[in-house]
């Protein structure tokens, strides 16, 4: 039998991975996006990394992740209408090529 449970915290997770488009500036752009979380106060924690390999049909052309947590559904509603968000998002979404988006309240199996 797995024991789990929900997160007794009330937190929630934004998790978005993305493959950029050719000839992104994708360093420009993950420096920006840690700017801009360190601004708002509403990220409890922020995380990204890059895929350093795997097989590719796994991938899928996929290369990078991140994810965001927040404390709860209500602060990350605030974040995605976050003006420092908004703004980000348009110099983000014309670099993407592919995205994945999942948010969700996380089930802790071992912490």
């Amino acid at each position: 039998m797995v024991w789990c449970c929900r997160d007794m915290m009330g937190g929630f997770n934004h998790y978005v991975v993305v493959k950029f488009k050719d000839g992104v500036a994708v360093e420009e752009l993950t420096e920006g996006l840690v700017k801009m979380v360190s601004g708002i106060e509403h990220v409890k924690s922020f995380q990204w990394g890059k895929d350093i390999g795997g097989p590719d049909f796994l991938r899928q052309g996929f290369t990078h992740a991140f994810l965001m947590t927040f404390n709860g559904k209500e602060e990350f509603d605030a974040f995605q209408s976050h003006p420092n968000h908004v703004e980000f998002s348009k110099l983000f979404s014309p670099a993407v090529e592919n995205i994945l988006v999942l948010d969700f309240p996380p089930t802790i199996v071992k912490a």
